[in-house]
């Protein structure tokens, strides 16, 4: 059964951090595109930030690039979400998703792939990120 398990949210102030995690089971994780999405109240799913399969072609939605950075870890089978200078607008729940590789073309462009995309291989539940002005 494949889980993705989001952690790390919280409640924080206008100009602080949070690092979120997602660590997944089931899976052969080294064999999935893996991104972080978001969905504030009212709004539409986004992407915020993808990365390919090998750790390469890391994407950033132009709202949080020099904000965010994605990082993977082979090895733990986690994915993290480094979220520094946060602003209200970042408000939302924040989901892991995953996605085989085999219907990508190269690691280094799957970034960019995976954050368009509405329908992915699996989700996790989600965790809620709150800034407050």
């Amino acid at each position: 059964q494949v889980q993705l398990v989001e952690s790390g949210g919280g409640s924080v102030q206008a100009g602080g951090s949070l690092r979120l995690s997602c660590t997944t089971s089931g899976l052969r994780f080294d064999d999935y595109v893996m991104g972080w999405f978001r969905q504030a109240p009212g709004k539409e799913r986004e992407g915020v930030s993808c990365i390919g399969w090998t750790g390469g072609g890391a994407y950033y939605a132009d709202s949080v690039k020099g904000r965010f950075t994605i990082s993977r870890d082979n090895a733990k089978n986690t994915l993290y979400l480094e979220m520094n200078n946060l602003k209200s607008e970042d408000t939302g729940t924040y989901y892991c998703a995953a996605d085989a590789y085999l219907s990508y073309v190269s690691s280094h462009r799957a970034g960019p792939v995976l954050c368009g995309k509405t329908n992915v291989d699996y989700w996790g539940k989600g965790t809620l990120v709150t800034v407050s002005s």
